[in-house]
């Protein structure tokens, strides 16, 4: 933004809040402001389109607390300053007082006089545009070669279920300022992870690119599958005869119908089954579905099922299966 428009603007006006008004209830008016004239709120309408574009510069200047310093001392400078050109009784403006400290305008050669009236000096202006201020950068400030500013970058959040992240879809949010925004949920997003949403962020003050929205997912569990990178996972319970002699299962599958699986005879609880390309399906690649076999022991047997079970112990051979479990701890 060019300094000139720092002195014709009246930022506090615009907002209808006062010079001393607190950062929070600063972000309170500019939102309540901005739900009242976005262009999605009023479309075709050219005066609320020119309004919002005014509330947005004027909030990107004053909520950020080293530009609104600047700005209220430049506005201090403006409202007390006094430029007086010896020899001539005619005073000049802002852009003449550069135009004879650069040799442009009115004449490299004349020699101005300065008195500040108000709160701030005219070194902490000039220390602010070269050298220790903002001049040129990308955060606001004064504007320099490197063109207008862009709009600030916003943070949110969002919760999606298992199979919207697991396939994707398309979902609809609304921003903090109330704008409506659709989002494309990638299949196969992950928990924790982050989605950049390009140019849907904070409007540039000064006709820039404006930034973007950075969106935190975070996924539900499933009472079912469990993400394995781009593989899933599911615990299939099996009986103790289905895994002694062996048998085909029906193993539940995300979204579709279930696959039949055979389970060898002697499969041990634990033992994984996997069907290939069954898993989450993404641009990089497909996973696999992961059955891992639990053996289910009955909570309740009938007598004759009792009496039939300790004839088939009798007949087992005499080992411990915790021999060897045994000998290694003992090292």
């Amino acid at each position: 933004m060019a300094s000139q428009d720092w002195f014709d603007k009246d930022f506090y006006k615009v907002l209808g809040v006062s010079k001393d008004v607190t950062p929070a209830e600063l972000k309170k008016v500019y939102r309540k402001l901005a739900r009242k004239y976005h262009p999605d709120s009023n479309p075709g309408d050219a005066a609320a389109e020119a309004k919002f574009k005014e509330i947005s510069e004027a909030h990107s200047v004053l909520g950020d607390a080293e530009q609104r310093k600047e700005y209220d001392q430049i506005r201090a400078m403006g409202s007390g300053a006094r430029f007086t050109a010896p020899g001539g009784a005619q005073s000049g403006g802002f852009d003449d007082v550069f135009g004879g400290m650069f040799g442009a305008g009115g004449g490299g050669q004349q020699g101005y006089s300065f008195q500040q009236g108000g709160g701030g000096g005219f070194e902490d202006i000039l220390g602010g545009m070269f050298g220790n201020g903002r001049f040129g950068s990308s955060s606001g400030g004064f504007r320099g070669a490197s063109g207008p500013t862009r709009g600030r970058d916003v943070t949110a959040s969002t919760t999606l279920d298992f199979v919207t992240a697991t396939k994707g879809d398309t979902i609809h949010l609304q921003t903090s300022d109330g704008r409506p925004i659709n989002v494309k949920v990638p299949a196969g997003v992950a928990d924790g992870q982050k989605i950049k949403l390009r140019g849907k962020g904070q409007a540039s003050p000064d006709g820039g690119a404006p930034g973007d929205i950075v969106l935190t997912v975070s996924v539900r569990k499933h009472p079912v599958f469990e993400r394995d990178g781009l593989n899933l996972r599911v615990n299939v319970p099996v009986t103790f005869a289905e895994a002694a002699l062996g048998a085909t299962i029906e193993v539940p599958t995300l979204g579709g119908d279930p696959v039949r699986l055979r389970v060898a005879p002697g499969t041990p609880s634990g033992r994984v089954l996997r069907v290939k390309g069954r898993g989450v399906a993404t641009t990089k690649g497909t996973g696999d579905l992961l059955a891992i076999v639990q053996v289910a022991v009955p909570s309740h047997l009938s007598g004759d099922a009792e009496e039939a079970l300790k004839a088939f112990v009798a007949k087992l051979p005499d080992e411990n299966p915790r021999a060897d479990l045994l000998a290694k701890a003992r090292g």
